[in-house]
């Protein structure tokens, strides 16, 4: 049998060739899709990598007060620490105060406990007049505070350079002295309250916008295709319009004043002087978000119902079941995909909603996005902003995963 090699036009072996031919394809498809790679490492990993890093990362005070905690680090958070750690507090103090970045720690032991950035600001104002040793009385005697336990204890935990206190923050818990996981004071517990609103809020939305767009994607999917047509362009219509425009006119018709309180006194369902209030509350963010989602849930039941042949519903009836039966038993069990599809889309978007909830929802709308661009615009406390961004991150992916497993079980039973 022959063993000689097979060339090609040029005398290289055609495995040889082939290969090398292979290899260019294979180079020429990543150069294709090495733009987009970068693109999202840039706009998309990158910034999520950064997110989780500065809610974890707290070495902006222990670098600025390190003889401070060097000396804290042996309290243990019951009585008043000892002459040492007011000395080395006093050095640190004078020493930002020389180089005037002292304001860099205000902010950050602000967020610790508030009251710190008038008694920082006290204190280095009243250095210059402090006599070598005994600290501890001279910082008292400038400062009652100096010597409350609750103010050295927030000191304290702000040692860690890497924590996760940012996140039991976000759970309305934080560390006690003794490093244990305690609740956050009465007055201080809002987050709790802002995720199970925010759930609840994402939940409804997506209830809603389901009961009305499952008669909108069917009357599309079953009308004549003139009429089909002129309907889905009222459902794309929104999407040519800005956000912001759309929720100031949601701001405009739930107005005390507005068309559709004067709709409601009109019919005789409240008194003039008795208007009901639909802005600057939860059914103002309700109303304004299940009117800018709506689309997002109608265009995957309208995917799934197209492909669905109007000729089963047909043989459910030719077989003895009602138009009711024939709809729950044949036609509603093939659109699932459909409306799984669609609420996975517009939960996740509703609870990542802020623009909306600040407009229309007032603070008893609020939900905990719009904290999050609190942290970041206002209060600058951009850790706590990024730990709050990366649970509601890991609350996305979970939702998503969970989606993923039962879509996957419903295939199971239906093959």
């Amino acid at each position: 049998m022959s063993t000689e090699q097979i060339l090609s036009s040029d005398g290289i072996p055609l495995e040889i060739s082939l290969k090398k031919a292979e290899r260019k394809n294979k180079f020429r498809a990543v150069m294709l899709v090495g733009p987009l790679f970068l693109f999202l490492i840039i706009t998309y990993v990158f910034p999520i990598g950064d997110m989780l890093f500065r809610s974890i990362d707290d070495r902006k005070i222990t670098q600025m007060l390190p003889n401070t905690f060097t000396a804290i680090e042996k309290w243990d958070g019951q009585d008043l620490p000892g002459e040492p750690v007011y000395a080395a507090l006093y050095e640190d103090l004078a020493y930002l105060k020389k180089n005037k970045t002292y304001g860099k720690i205000i902010a950050r032991l602000n967020y610790e406990k508030g009251g710190f950035s008038s008694l920082i600001k006290k204190t280095v104002r009243k250095l210059g007049k402090f006599e070598e040793g005994n600290y501890k009385e001279q910082f008292i005697e400038v400062n009652k505070r100096w010597g409350q336990n609750d103010y050295l204890v927030s000191l304290k935990n702000a040692a860690p350079n890497w924590t996760f206190a940012k996140y039991l923050k976000g759970v309305d818990l934080k560390y006690d002295q003794n490093g244990s996981i305690v609740e956050q004071p009465e007055d201080r517990r809002i987050h709790k309250v802002l995720w199970l609103r925010t759930l609840k809020v994402a939940f409804w939305v997506t209830i809603f916008c389901f009961i009305l767009a499952y008669p909108i994607s069917y009357l599309l999917a079953t009308l004549p295709m003139k009429y089909s047509n002129l309907l889905m362009i009222c459902v794309l219509l929104p999407f040519w319009t800005s956000l912001l425009v759309r929720t100031s006119s949601w701001m405009v018709l739930l107005q005390q004043q507005g068309p559709i309180n004067d709709l409601i006194v009109w019919l005789g369902f409240a008194a003039n002087d008795a208007r009901p209030e639909l802005m600057y509350n939860v059914i103002g963010t309700f109303v304004a978000m299940t009117q800018i989602l709506l689309p997002f849930m109608v265009l995957p039941l309208y995917s799934v119902m197209k492909t669905i042949s109007p000729s089963l519903m047909r043989a459910g009836k030719s077989l003895g079941g009602t138009p009711f039966v024939a709809f729950r038993k044949v036609y509603f069990p093939l659109t699932i995909p459909g409306i799984g599809a669609g609420s996975l889309l517009v939960f996740i978007l509703a609870i990542g909603y802020y623009i909306t909830p600040a407009l229309v929802g007032g603070a008893s709308g609020s939900l905990i996005s719009n904290t999050i661009a609190y942290h970041m615009k206002s209060s600058l406390d951009w850790s706590f902003a990024a730990a709050l961004g990366t649970m509601l991150l890991v609350g996305v992916l979970t939702i998503y995963w969970i989606y993923n497993k039962l879509v996957g079980i419903d295939n199971i039973k239906l093959g």
